[in-house]
């Protein structure tokens, strides 16, 4: 695993997920490899009444009913789609499921504007075809075929991403639960074995952009992940990527509680400001969830690392928020700019402690960009 940049969650927790299937006594749905509640515990961790004798780590921090919904849709004959804004861990939640149920994330098919229906179905080996004909061996499976021969979860990103064809052609494999292959002249049905679902995402700020229509939906179970705004649990989701970051990079570098608390605070303030906003331009186009807030974070640890003093700072801190924030010039760094001179500039002066160069910061990173 260690020759990985980015190991998949069914090989970077095997063996907690070996070890779970070693205890699991509980019944499992069609070929799945834990039972529902172990899928419910790999995901959002153990506790002293369940009895293990190991503690599983919390990977995904959310409302338990969430992902107990989200596990009881795999196990019927619908689909699952994970809806929300950007950065509400949709696909690490997806990721996880996959990985407990079948040990198998990567059967993934990412929707945009060029994916076609070869993406979720089949295309053909073009040499192969020239030399031999079109057959099975000369027939490539797409990941969501795949899945379908093998009982698997297949994974559909950014659904609403995809044009209305390949959403069509969605359709009936959710319904019929088998894909036909007419070039061929024998064995021209693929069919989907026990344990087949399909997992897909969709950002809810991509509404309109090609919309699902309602025969699609209603092969859907939809659950609907919403920001984390609770302090403390998106304290955790930071926390805990933030050790894995520090992890992966073989860093060692402390992030000080004061400065994720002005972090937590920063972004908090600025949600609170494009709530109250009367237009779009008076909102960042950032989504402020949490996977930025750790964006943030990432970013002012490795700079710390490779180009301070190993020593992350609220001015490499506020530099970073606002260079990661920025995406529209001058709207962007105006907002910003206003929350420096209006919020932090006073509480600075009240409050002390980090605030004050976590102000000096922001205002030297948008001088540096403006």
């Amino acid at each position: 695993m260690s020759d990985l940049l980015r190991a998949p969650a069914e090989i970077k927790y095997a063996e907690e997920l070996d070890w779970l299937e070693s205890v699991d006594d509980g019944p499992k749905p069609f070929s799945w490899r834990l039972s529902p509640k172990m899928v419910r515990l790999f995901i959002l961790g153990s506790e002293r009444s369940d009895g293990l004798d190991r503690d599983i780590a919390q990977k995904w921090f959310g409302d338990r009913s969430l992902v107990e919904r989200a596990v009881v849709t795999l196990a019927s004959d619908r689909g699952l789609l994970l809806i929300g804004d950007p950065g509400t861990g949709k696909s690490w939640l997806a990721e996880l499921l996959s990985a407990a149920i079948c040990r198998s994330s990567t059967l993934v098919v990412q929707g945009t504007a060029g994916t076609t229906e070869d993406h979720i179905k089949y295309s053909w080996n073009v040499s192969m075809v020239i030399a031999k004909g079109q057959s099975r061996e000369s027939m490539i499976p797409s990941p969501i075929m795949t899945a379908m021969e093998t009982g698997a979860i297949g994974r559909f990103e950014e659904l609403t991403r995809s044009t209305s064809d390949v959403q069509d052609a969605l359709i009936s494999i959710l319904s019929e639960k088998y894909i036909s292959v007419p070039e061929l002249d024998s064995d021209s049905i693929v069919f989907a074995k026990p344990g087949f679902s399909v997992i897909a995402t969709a950002n809810s700020r991509d509404r309109g952009v090609n919309d699902l229509s309602s025969a699609l939906k209603r092969r859907f179970n939809f659950v609907r992940i919403p920001v984390v705004t609770n302090r403390k649990s998106e304290a955790e989701i930071v926390r805990f990527r933030t050790e894995e970051l520090l992890r992966r990079h073989r860093i060692e570098l402390d992030v000080p509680p004061t400065l994720l608390d002005v972090l937590l605070q920063s972004f908090a303030d600025l949600r609170a400001s494009a709530a109250a906003a009367g237009s779009d331009d008076e909102k960042l186009e950032s989504a402020l969830s949490s996977a930025e807030q750790i964006g943030v974070l990432e970013d002012a640890i490795l700079h710390s690392n490779f180009f301070g003093e190993r020593e992350l700072t609220a001015r490499t801190l506020a530099s970073s928020l606002v260079g990661s924030l920025a995406r529209r010039e001058p709207e962007d760094l105006a907002i910003l700019n206003k929350y420096l001179h209006g919020v932090v500039e006073p509480r600075s002066k009240d409050k002390g402690g980090a605030w004050p160069e976590f102000l000096e910061g922001g205002r030297d990173a948008i001088a540096t960009l403006s």
